[in-house]
């Protein structure tokens, strides 16, 4: 699954996260790459990324909010979501437990 992955990956039972750094269009470029290449890493191993649980946070100012899409479909943008049981607000840029 790691395989060829530019950004950071974290794993978790049944969760993944993929983070990265988007000062310049080739972070963003590099974010989509890693997306397309866990989508191709799932279908050659007969599983699937739930799609509605796929989110995408845009942390930090100044941040140019790119979009991003996984099997063609945009990827919704959130503002917070929870991580074992910690809810991370990124308006707040703090997790508020």
């Amino acid at each position: 699954m790691d395989s060829g992955i530019e950004c950071i990956l974290n794993k978790f039972a049944d969760d993944t996260k993929l983070y990265g750094t988007v000062d310049m269009l080739e972070g963003k470029n590099a974010i989509q790459r890693d997306f397309d290449r866990l989508k191709r890493w799932a279908g050659k191993n007969l599983m699937k990324f739930n799609k509605a649980k796929c989110k995408v946070l845009h942390m930090g100012g100044g941040n140019p909010k790119h979009k991003y899409r996984m099997e063609g479909e945009w990827i919704e943008s959130s503002p917070e979501e929870k991580d074992f049981d910690v809810l991370v607000d990124v308006n707040e840029m703090v997790m508020i437990l």
